[in-house]
């Protein structure tokens, strides 16, 4: 039986140049390119949601111009090859700011003992974009970082830099349910 198969275009973020203060539009453009169909091994993944955390910035300086934004997603499989993932799957892949991808289902990096692809497991109830949020990287970061690192203990006082961020917001969090007195300072 003969299936047609439909071109898929990518949108993607090319960086143009590096950032020199805050950010401006020229320094990235969006290009578009037109995907190969799959081969065996590998599924197609459409972004639900894109991370921009401030961890980007010092680390674009290792991209090249043309290079493809740097980033975490949480994705949904749109087509499949691979017996491992199934249509309709949500993960979260360190696939950088694109709108679709072709992944072979392996873990290409793993940071810190934390695979940098993962299934979101579908019985949790909480927003899909939590994933590369509060029940992902920044909030493994604040858990360990505050909790196993630092280890407040009720009726301190517990200093946050940074606290408006990803990670600052939820430490200061979590030092309130330790029973910490908590300060944060956040700004530009």
């Amino acid at each position: 039986r003969y299936i047609a198969y439909e071109m898929v275009k990518a949108r993607k973020w090319v960086l143009v140049k590096h950032f020199v203060g805050s950010p401006k539009e020229d320094d990235c453009r969006i290009e578009e390119e037109e995907l190969p169909p799959l081969k065996d091994g590998e599924f197609l993944a459409e972004a639900v949601y894109l991370s921009v955390d401030p961890y980007m910035r010092p680390y674009s300086r290792t991209l090249s111009p043309g290079d493809t934004m740097m980033g975490e997603q949480v994705a949904k499989i749109i087509e499949s090859k691979n017996p491992n993932y199934s249509v309709g799957e949500y993960i979260t892949g360190i696939f950088g700011w694109r709108s679709h991808t072709i992944h072979n289902g392996e873990f290409a990096l793993v940071i810190g003992g934390t695979k940098t692809l993962r299934k979101i497991d579908p019985t949790l109830s909480q927003p899909k974009s939590t994933a590369i949020g509060v029940l992902g990287m920044p909030g493994a970061t604040a858990y360990f970082g505050c909790l196993r690192i630092l280890s407040p203990k009720e009726g301190e006082t517990l200093v946050v830099s940074g606290a408006a961020g990803a990670v600052g917001s939820i430490v200061g969090q979590i030092g309130k349910i330790k029973g910490c007195r908590v300060v944060g300072f956040a700004g530009s």
